[in-house]
């Protein structure tokens, strides 16, 4: 469909309007497959386009098969449901599967999915009600770095697992390999899809690969619901992740620690059960001002290598993460007291 776009533009200038059913007749085969699955990928075309022309991001690329294999198909009429061990999809039927204990709510949608190490998952869009958390009366300030992923105001720092790191060594090792078994595979003139020595170690590589993955994100979970769970307005700052990561020295380290996963999830878990996120302006300078009194440091007077100080004007000392996150926190609590300020204005 992407391809018959680009080439009706090359040729009138004008966006074809093509549907799944205009390939049914010389693609027999997707005749077989669920029609809701075929409409959500028309859907997603048509949503990367408006994307590329009103809001200026990239032109819409080509899905390789083997990078990100997956589909979604919504529920009518109980077309998608799950028992104690399987889950119905449209066309397939019931499929072994493991399940959470119970599912709450009315069932939207499903994403089946295949990871590069040739795992199934699929994933449910269920429309419940959130049940908000109860009010803990306890506000935090976050610095985020990366010996330490993150630094709290109430002086608690939490280490940087460095997940990449730790298996590294061992990625490097599977990575060689495979590299030696993509060069016999060449030497003797045969496709990577027909070496059964390269498949297996891509595999293996995949494998390393997932088992980073989900320890990063189990991490990311369980740290941000312990936040939300026993504070209720969280303080942190908005980092250009971005621009970061162009630095060739830290790159790797910062892709590790997965801060904008991380203030994702915080985002939308307070939003699920009732607290509050506050974004501090990256240009804060919440290192250099004291938390005491306020002054407020040249840079030249606090180099980045310089972790701890005292101030010149109270003679109070500063560790620099945990002062940084304190005075996140008060410039937080100060940006929440002006937005609920304004609403009430505005009503």
């Amino acid at each position: 469909m992407l391809n018959d776009k680009i080439e009706h533009y090359k040729k009138t200038k004008t966006e074809l309007k093509n549907t799944p059913a205009h390939y049914k007749k010389e693609f027999e085969w997707l005749k077989e497959v669920d029609s809701l699955a075929l409409a959500n990928v028309q859907q997603n075309l048509r949503a990367a386009y408006n994307k590329f022309f009103k809001q200026g991001a990239g032109f819409p690329k080509f899905k390789k098969k083997g990078i990100k294999d997956s589909y979604t198909t919504n529920n009518q009429k109980g077309t998608v449901a799950i028992t104690d061990s399987t889950v119905k999809l449209p066309k397939i039927g019931h499929i072994k599967a493991r399940l959470p204990s119970k599912i709450n709510g009315l069932i939207k949608s499903a994403t089946i999915s295949r990871t590069p190490s040739g795992k199934y998952y699929v994933s449910l869009l269920v429309e419940t009600i959130a049940t908000t958390l109860p009010k803990t009366h306890s506000n935090i300030g976050i610095d985020l770095g990366l010996t330490d992923f993150i630094v709290l105001s109430d002086g608690s720092k939490v280490a940087n697992p460095k997940f990449l790191s730790k298996l590294q060594d061992k990625l490097a090792r599977e990575q060689k390999i495979l590299a030696k078994r993509r060069a016999v595979a060449k030497a003797n003139q045969r496709k990577l899809s027909d070496s059964r020595n390269y498949q297996k170690q891509k595999l293996k590589v995949a494998k390393v690969y997932e088992r980073i993955t989900n320890c990063r994100k189990d991490f990311l979970h369980k740290l941000s619901f312990t936040l939300i769970k026993n504070h209720d307005v969280i303080a942190v700052e908005d980092l250009n992740v971005k621009g970061m990561v162009k630095n060739r020295k830290l790159s790797k380290a910062i892709s590790d620690s997965s801060w904008s996963t991380f203030a994702a999830m915080l985002n939308y878990k307070a939003e699920w059960y009732g607290k509050e996120v506050v974004k501090v302006d990256r240009w804060y300078p919440s290192s250099k001002t004291c938390s005491g009194c306020g002054h407020l440091l040249t840079k030249a007077e606090l180099p980045l290598q310089v972790r701890s100080w005292n101030c010149p004007s109270c003679q109070q000392k500063h560790d620099r993460d945990i002062n940084a996150s304190i005075n996140i926190l008060n410039e937080g609590l100060r940006l929440a007291t002006l937005k609920t300020v304004g609403t009430t204005g505005l009503a």
